[in-house]
């Protein structure tokens, strides 16, 4: 009740903004994977025609924040065009992410993944890119929270269920890549150049975790946790947290031709499972 009432208070206040047409929970707390210490990700959902006024949400929400000079309201496309913007908030000791998402540009992204058509962007915040497959998911599995015009209920009608042409396009864009990162790691092996071997390696378990959320027909929106819990899928590699563990283990010694090995096998395995 409590957590109802801080939810209720933020989107009355949020929903008074000229061109909020939507908005909805995302992340672990939508999920109902949250702990104590996560974060509220608030997607603020705006229209072309009625463009979100960022100026007004600025004013209104240090009503509500614990320190109303330590807060910045960015403009739109402040974070780039994938995270395109928002302000980080702390609200009665929570913290509160607002995030802004343009509707139109949503829905033309999920139409693209339905028809088997993703893309990867560079993105601070996302070591191995934003996948345009990410909005389509938030949708999926976000909470609404102020929805008057069935903006959201509308778009996640499109995004439910899983489409199997999207986790085609997944398995086609991410499995080739992860033997590419391997011979690239192994390239830099023996000019022992450790950063290189690190990210090589680190961008083939992100398309491992990719690769098994769509054979589970399960969406990623975020590549934090998104091994670990792909370990737990029906479809998934045996033992894999604690050979990943083995594998950043012989990193850090600078063992890498161990590491690579083990990664080879995750690679083979993972194979094995989309066939």
């Amino acid at each position: 009740m409590q957590l109802d009432r801080f939810l209720d208070n933020l989107v009355s206040t949020v929903a008074e903004v000229p061109g909020v047409e939507a908005i909805a929970l995302g992340g672990s707390r939508a999920r109902g994977t949250a702990s104590e210490a996560s974060d509220y990700d608030v997607g603020l959902y705006y229209s072309v025609a009625h463009e979100l006024n960022t100026e007004r949400l600025s004013d209104v929400v240090k009503r509500l924040v614990d320190e109303a000079d330590a807060i910045e309201v960015t403009p739109i496309g402040g974070w780039g065009p994938w995270i395109v913007g928002g302000a980080w908030l702390s609200i009665q000791g929570r913290k509160v992410d607002l995030l802004y998402r343009n509707v139109e540009a949503v829905a033309q992204v999920i139409k693209d993944c339905r028809a088997g058509n993703i893309s990867m962007h560079y993105q601070p915040g996302h070591p191995h890119g934003f996948c345009s497959a990410i909005w389509m998911g938030e949708i999926a599995l976000c909470r609404p929270l102020h929805d008057p015009h069935g903006t959201i209920a509308k778009l996640k009608a499109s995004a439910l269920p899983y489409p199997q042409s999207l986790a085609e396009a997944l398995v086609r864009r991410f499995q080739w890549e992860i033997l590419f990162s391997i011979e690239n790691a192994a390239l830099a092996v023996s000019r022992g150049e450790q950063t290189h071997v690190a990210g090589c390696v680190y961008r083939a378990l992100a398309c491992a975790a990719q690769m098994l959320f769509a054979l589970n027909r399960r969406y990623l929106i975020n590549e934090k946790g998104a091994l670990p819990e792909a370990a737990g899928f029906p479809l998934s590699i045996p033992a894999l947290m604690p050979r990943v563990a083995e594998i950043w283990r012989f990193i850090g010694e600078q063992k890498f031709e161990a590491a690579l090995t083990i990664l080879r096998r995750l690679e083979q395995d993972l194979k094995s499972l989309s066939t």
